[in-house]
């Protein structure tokens, strides 16, 4: 994929390790990766291959233990924690798993939630707007229990992008939907990257989500161990059968 737009996201020997001494667990070792501007990249590996730690110290969601990680053109590391609050806020999204919403909001106020948190007005027509990107412009006034799974993460999807961020990091998030809605869901995904020009980093477990991307990043043990390029499900899948089969 061209870079000439440059990078979204830039990470440099990237460690992260959690306790002292002995009893050290290293999550994340010596990270080097780059996210280009506009591309969709899945991240997979093992379980406890440090993706999710990748993903939550890229967001700036946890401070790497030494490297950088600049977001945008600005690197984290330095940032107090107001400034690192605000720069989430207003330039990265995160869709998770399990969808966070407030039962108690309608998907039109749990959309607005990243706005009123920034002390930001919401016009109503950029939530609207929001909504309709993920085919959701009917179901502005319904709360989280009216809608379907599916449903739920695209109100997610759309929350996470109400504040145009530069980039959209998303753990699992077709982890918790059946097949086909898991297939709407990546579709989307798709489509921003595509029409919006948006920067979309996934991780996953899911081979066939993974070949949705344009490259597939493997972990091993907090390391990168390889990526592909636009390659289908079925290579994506062996290169995962040969990475569990890695000794440690």
């Amino acid at each position: 994929m061209s870079q000439r737009n440059g990078d979204a996201v830039v990470l440099h020997r990237v460690s992260r390790r959690y306790g002292s001494g002995d009893g050290a667990v290293s999550a994340l070792d010596e990270v080097s990766l780059t996210f280009p501007r506009g591309s969709f990249t899945a991240v997979m590996g093992p379980s406890g291959s440090g993706k999710s730690t990748l993903l939550q110290c890229a967001a700036g969601l946890d401070r790497p233990t030494s490297g950088s990680v600049t977001v945008g053109g600005t690197e984290l590391t330095g940032l107090g924690e107001r400034r690192l609050t605000l720069l989430r806020r207003e330039r990265v999204g995160f869709v998770f798993q399990a969808f966070n919403l407030l039962p108690a909001l309608t998907a039109e106020q749990n959309v607005a939630l990243p706005l009123r948190l920034a002390g930001r007005r919401v016009p109503r027509a950029r939530i609207r707007e929001a909504l309709h990107q993920v085919g959701l412009g009917d179901r502005a006034r319904h709360r989280p229990a009216e809608l379907s799974g599916g449903q739920q993460q695209r109100v997610a999807l759309a929350r996470a992008l109400i504040t145009r961020p530069d980039v959209l990091f998303a753990d699992e998030p077709t982890g918790a939907l059946d097949s086909r809605t898991g297939h709407e869901v990546l579709t989307l995904l798709r489509g921003m990257a595509d029409r919006e020009g948006q920067t979309v980093v996934m991780v996953t477990h899911d081979p066939v989500a993974a070949s949705r991307a344009d490259r597939v990043v493997f972990l091993v043990d907090g390391r990168v161990h390889g990526e592909l390029a636009g390659a289908g499900a079925d290579a994506v899948a062996a290169r995962m059968t040969g990475l569990e089969a890695v000794p440690c």
